[in-house]
Order: structure tokens, then C-alpha cells, then sequence
């Protein structure tokens, strides 16, 4: 299916930064990792800002070979059209961070990686703001089955903690995700 495709798109989610740690962050990815393994559900990720911090946190994991298809890294705004099959149109009209274009760049990851999900990152890490957005906006998504879920984050501190928060912010929200994919809704990834 088309990036442009996407039967409906949730508008995003505001969402508060929180500091996690490294233990943290790998029990996450261990519990994600564990769950679409159990479920037999395949990932794939299309990053910008993280340049591949995520996928490489996942792949941490002992196992995750049977989850993690792989990831497109579309830093420069040219590759999210050329990789991950972003609209061109779309990048002209908003730039490359912005909530449509975080939902391409995941249903794009899916599809280019033939993955069931696919996660996706853009954003401003700074120093700079950038297209006058500012230090801190991120937009995170998951596409699944022509779906797209997208998330906005104002992360505070300096470019390292920002990405740092953005890639457990995508561990945190994709294990949610599966997690009630796999078990519904009432169920708590954070046991």
C-alpha cells in the first residue's frame, strides 16, 4: 500500500518527555521484542533525527533477528521521498517535520522492509531550529494495516537528550502498541 494510502490517521498525540534510563529502555525493548516475537509480528523503522539509534536499541536484544526486519535512516529530506516513499508534494508543502510525513516515512519502512509495522522519527534535534520549527518537536508514528498512529513530542534539553528521548519514546509507544495488539487493550506493557 501507498505511503499516501493510509485509510485514517489518528491526529497526534501530544506527549510529555520523560527521562528513562538504559535499564529501563532495554527491559522495554526486551518486553516489545518478546511480545512480537510471541505473536509472530515483524518490525522496521524509517529514522531521521535518531539516525538509527532505534533499530540498533532493538537489535540489543537477544532474539530480536525474529522481529527486526530493518530500517531506512532518511536523515536528508531527499530520502524520505527517495526511501521511505514520502509525497514529494507533501515535503515541499510542510517540510520534513511534520505528522503526515512521520506517518509516510512508517507505513514507507513497513513497505520497503516488508515488515508488518513500521515505526518512524522526525524531528529537530537542533542545536538550531529548523523550517522555523523549533529545538525539540518531534513527531513519532506507527503504521499497521493501512493505519498510521502519530505522536508529538516538545522533548526539553540539548540535541543528545533529545534523541536519546526520542527513541525511548519510540520503544515505549511501540511496545504499547503491540502489546495491546497482541493481548487488548487492558493489558499493561509496564508489569
Amino acid at each position: 500500500m501507498g505511503a499516501t494510502r493510509l485509510q485514517a490517521m489518528i491526529p497526534p498525540v501530544l506527549t510529555r518527555s520523560e527521562p528513562v534510563n538504559d535499564t529501563e529502555l532495554f527491559s522495554r525493548s526486551q518486553h516489545l521484542i518478546a511480545t512480537c516475537t510471541q505473536v509472530g509480528l515483524s518490525v522496521a523503522a524509517a529514522e531521521s533525527l535518531t539516525g538509527g539509534r532505534f533499530v540498533a536499541t532493538l537489535v540489543d536484544v537477544p532474539g530480536a533477528s525474529a522481529v527486526v526486519r530493518g530500517g531506512l535512516i532518511t536523515y536528508a529530506t531527499d530520502l524520505k521521498a527517495s526511501l521511505a516513499g514520502v509525497d514529494a508534494d507533501q515535503l515541499e508543502d510542510t517540510g520534513p517535520i511534520d505528522e503526515v510525513v512521520a506517518a509516510q516515512m512508517a507505513a514507507g519502512a513497513a513497505r520497503e522492509c516488508v515488515a508488518d509495522i513500521g515505526v518512524a522519527c522526525t524531528g529537530v534535534a537542533g542545536p538550531e531550529p529548523q523550517d522555523g520549527k523549533p529545538v525539540g518537536l518531534v513527531y513519532t508514528a506507527i503504521a499497521f494495516a493501512g493505519k498510521a498512529q502519530v505522536s508529538e513530542h516538545h522533548f526539553a534539553g540539548g540535541r543528545d537528550t533529545v534523541r536519546s528521548l526520542t527513541v525511548a519514546a519510540m520503544v515505549a509507544d511501540l511496545d504499547d502498541f503491540v502489546t495491546q495488539l497482541a493481548f487488548g487493550p487492558a493489558a499493561d506493557a509496564h508489569d
